[in-house]
């Protein structure tokens, strides 16, 4: 059988920057199963998954914007210290969700200095070429409870989260 919309999909993979460092993998452990064609993935792994067969083997390098996209300055951002509670301490590497004009969104602490804490919204993968060596395990029909969540295209669920999924009211997805 071959990978294909809502199929669901078992894969082994390793992931590696361009200088050879890996980054993930899910060897020695249990296959990453998704169902293939609702963006579980990244869209340009998805894309080279797109036909293959349990068995096939195949490295793939994606450029940042089938990725994670390309890293953006304007989510960086310097917030006064002032913004947090006092009784919080503060550490460079530490990541929270942040309200922003376009709804909440993961940051994480770069830069701490006296007063400003330097804050940065971009994945810790924007910008960056991604190695992908994968090999595929399994490919199945997806059961009427996998795909219950999308049998109302248009209707609630049609995101694949439910009514909280898509991180709207579910008005954003054509809801409830």
């Amino acid at each position: 059988m071959e990978i294909e919309y809502q199929k669901m999909v078992k894969i082994h993979y390793t992931l590696k920057d361009t200088d050879g460092n890996q980054l993930d993998s899910s060897l020695g452990g249990e296959p990453l199963e998704y169902m293939h064609g609702i963006g579980s993935l990244i869209p340009g792994l998805e894309k080279e998954l797109e036909g293959k067969k349990p068995g096939d083997k195949f490295h793939s390098e994606i450029e940042p914007a089938l990725g994670y996209g390309e890293y953006d300055e304007k989510l960086v951002a310097e917030v006064p210290r002032s913004q947090f509670d006092a009784n919080f301490e503060i550490e460079v590497g530490q990541q929270f969700q942040a309200d922003t004009a376009t709804g909440p969104m993961i940051v994480k602490v770069t830069k701490i200095a006296d007063d400003k804490i330097t804050v940065d919204g971009n994945h810790e993968l924007a910008g960056k070429k991604l190695c992908f060596d994968v090999e595929v395990v399994d490919v199945r029909d997806a059961t009427e409870a996998e795909l219950e969540p999308f049998v109302n295209e248009g209707g609630c669920g049609s995101c694949g989260g439910g009514c909280s999924g898509c991180g709207s009211s579910c008005g954003g997805c054509g809801g409830c």
